[in-house]
């Protein structure tokens, strides 16, 4: 399983990658593993407002529909409208060409709460 060393993660199986300006929000390379081939990501609308935990959309695959759950607080501020064409992003480029959300953070120290790369691997090992 590919782990970046550069992002940060929820036990729920999303990364974060923090920009100046907005958070990059995907699910692992772990999940989407899990999950099997997606077939269908279900977005929150740009400009809605996500709270750290909460439901932002879904995930449906061959095997199964998960939620997808925000790792931090924010607006969103944009999706990735390639996924809508081809989700099977999410399987091959989880990290680069998959990633779901753009959001603009509004409690930072909810970064705090979330997994370094180290402990992501020892919590999916």
């Amino acid at each position: 399983m590919s782990v970046p060393n550069h992002l940060l993660y929820t036990k729920d199986h999303e990364w974060v990658e923090f920009k100046e300006e907005y958070a990059i929000v995907g699910i692992t390379d772990y999940a989407q593993s899990q999950l099997g081939d997606v077939i269908f990501v279900e977005f929150p609308e740009i400009g809605e407002d996500l709270h750290s935990g909460s439901s932002f959309g879904e995930v449906e695959a061959v095997k199964t529909v998960s939620d997808l759950f925000a790792p931090i607080s924010g607006k969103v501020l944009s999706v990735n409208e390639e996924i809508e064409d081809a989700p099977d992003l999410v399987n091959s480029d989880p990290y680069k060409k998959g990633w779901l959300i753009k959001i603009s953070p509004s409690k930072l120290e909810e970064k705090d709460g979330l997994m370094n790369f180290e402990e992501y691997k020892s919590f999916i090992s």
